[in-house]
């Protein structure tokens, strides 16, 4: 099914032949559990229980920052497990989320209470945060202020709906951008990155927020379905009395008109991602970060004015997904993937879509962005036969684990951001 469905993209088959003999998986670093104490190890399998997918992802992390990003997960998960327990009533809740950070330094902190499929993160709390202590001062200050300021935003927004496009990138901020934020701190904290990285939070928001929207915008039905709403009210307002009418047919020419809106509003983060990625230098960081954004912009380029939004699932050909993962492991080759979407979005505009001069206006931005050669020369350019595969399969991973979370458009535990 999937080489049917990449016919005409002849490209496409062989690159998905190639990936499901599976060659790539031999050189993918592993980890050394006999090294690790029996904590860490537990971390780890509490990794692979709660996102088997991102545990193999951070194992082709260099050095150190391999076993800052799982803990990094880890706290995240379990505050993430509070928030999304409806069991646990809201004055009990809020606290909850407001101290989670001071957690970090009691041993003896867990919670028995939750109702949820990854409890155990709570449960055995402890053993989460005694490798928290055994981190290096420069991981704990960055994770205990994330875990601080992302519990304090999930607080904000538990019974309060996005309403203005401001709450939505106030929204998109503690759920995604927070976590962009946090890993560029890290990468920084590690060296294998310089301090630019980790110092520049409007950058690393936009990393978050662009994945975020994605996912928000594509997940529509899905959430309609669950019972959530995440499209903010100012823009769908425009279109419709309820959210709820753009499932319906006869509502699709609106539905459509905000969709393009919503599509644009994310657009408008790709020059900063672009920015992003220039600044990289380790190559497992850049393989890391540019995936899931190739990524992204593919399905946005999808979504794009497409009635399908509204009327099941917009995935991108895996076969397609595959190519994306091959080619997005260096800083020129990014440019062109973003300025292919780019185009593909730019002859799909109506002349009679409400945001076509916006719409034309970010297209042409980032048009500019893609061709400037003012960036920084990146260590990630020239990769060898075994660098590549390894970067495939990364890439693989990262994709499955951003698709496997679509769903869950209100939770932190994505360290893409979603």
């Amino acid at each position: 099914m999937d080489i049917l469905k990449s016919l005409g993209h002849p490209e496409e088959i062989l690159n998905l032949f190639r990936f499901k003999m599976g060659g790539c998986r031999s050189v993918m670093p592993k980890l050394d559990y006999e090294s690790m104490t029996e904590s860490l190890r537990t971390c780890y399998i509490y990794l692979n229980q709660t996102s088997r997918s991102f545990a193999a992802v951070i194992q082709a992390l260099d050095g150190e920052l391999r076993h800052a990003v799982c803990i990094f997960y880890l706290v995240l998960r379990a505050l993430d497990t509070v928030e999304d327990d409806m069991s646990i009533p809201l004055e009990k809740k809020v606290p909850l989320l407001h101290d989670f950070h001071n957690f970090l330094y009691d041993p003896e902190w867990n919670f028995t209470e939750s109702q949820e499929k990854d409890r155990q993160v709570l449960e055995d709390f402890p053993t989460i945060s005694v490798e928290f202590r055994n981190l290096g001062q420069e991981y704990q200050e960055v994770i205990s202020d994330i875990c601080h300021r992302m519990g304090v935003g999930m607080a904000e927004f538990l019974e309060k709906k996005v309403g203005s496009m401001k709450e939505w990138d106030k929204y998109c901020h503690y759920v995604a951008g927070l976590v962009g934020i946090g890993l560029s701190r890290l990468f920084s904290a590690s060296q294998l990155e310089d301090p630019e990285v980790g110092q520049d939070t409007e950058l690393a928001n936009s990393m978050g927020l662009f994945l975020q929207k994605t996912n928000i915008i594509r997940d529509y039905l899905e959430d309609q379905q669950d019972g959530r709403a995440f499209w903010p009210q100012e823009a769908w307002s425009q279109f419709a009395d309820h959210l709820e009418d753009f499932a319906k047919p006869q509502h699709l020419d609106s539905a459509l008109a905000c969709l393009n809106l919503l599509v644009t509003d994310a657009l408008r983060h790709v020059p900063d991602v672009i920015s992003y990625l220039t600044h990289l230098r380790n190559q497992s960081v850049f393989n890391f970060c540019a995936i899931p954004q190739v990524m992204a912009i593919a399905t946005l380029s999808a979504c794009y004015n497409n009635p399908h939004v509204f009327q099941g699932v917009v995935k991108i050909r895996k076969g397609q997904a595959v190519t994306l993962m091959m080619q997005a492991t260096n800083m020129g080759a990014v440019r062109t993937i973003i300025s292919q979407y780019s185009q593909e979005i730019l002859q799909k505009v109506s002349l009679t879509d409400p945001s076509r001069d916006k719409t034309l206006l970010i297209l042409q931005l980032i048009r500019e962005k893609t061709l400037s050669q003012d960036m920084l020369p990146s260590r990630a350019h020239h990769l060898s036969p075994v660098y590549l595969s390894a970067a495939m399969l990364l890439a693989a991973l990262s994709w499955q684990y951003l698709s496997a979370t679509a769903g869950q458009a209100g939770g932190t535990a994505d360290m893409q951001g979603h």
